[in-house]
């Protein structure tokens, strides 16, 4: 990577509806299953894996975590779909990461993505607006809040002192069983 662009570290979620659907079912026409499939575009994007774990949220985290929605119409409707089976949170990394993973995921209202944004995640795998398989942040403050919320082990300016200059300069590589970058040494 060239040394004079920056790294910029975003939240991403793959939402239960592509967690929990059973395998036989995610199978796409290539025959991969949609998680990979969602993984292999990650990686197709040139974004770094930081960290990674699927979780299984509980409602009052849920509510906690979306807790800025509460009072709207679509909030009941989200954190009981968020709290029903597990997710795969990841911090990525990328040059413009916030709005490069934004970009990919496509606008949040699938019915119109599917024929606006078709080639974007929600575009090919959404289901609904609620259901729409992926969430990014929207702001650097909201990607280190969130990244706090599903990685409060994880300091980001420790990681800037430390890693950041491995990832920047391509001293990494990829465990694919993890689906984690790791640096090289």
């Amino acid at each position: 990577m060239n040394s004079k662009i920056a790294l910029q570290l975003t939240l991403a979620l793959i939402k239960p509806d592509v967690t929990k659907v059973p395998p036989v079912l995610q199978i796409l026409s290539l025959g991969t299953y949609l998680l990979k499939a969602i993984h292999k575009r990650i990686l197709d994007e040139k974004f770094m894996v930081i960290r990674q774990k699927m979780m299984h949220l509980t409602t009052a985290q849920t509510e906690n975590f979306y807790a800025e929605h509460k009072g709207k119409f679509f909030y009941n409707r989200l954190v009981t779909f968020m709290s029903s089976g597990p997710t795969q949170a990841l911090i990525l990394c990328h040059e413009d990461a916030i709005s490069r993973w934004r970009q990919i995921m496509g606008p949040t209202k699938v019915y119109r993505t599917q024929y606006e944004a078709p080639d974007t995640l929600r575009g090919m795998y959404g289901l609904t607006d609620t259901r729409n398989c992926t969430h990014g942040s929207d702001a650097p403050e909201t990607a280190a809040r969130e990244i706090g919320f599903f990685f409060p082990e994880f300091d980001i300016g420790a990681w800037q002192r430390t890693d950041y200059k491995h990832f920047l300069n391509g001293n990494v590589e990829l465990n694919e069983k993890e689906f984690l970058h790791r640096i090289v040494t």
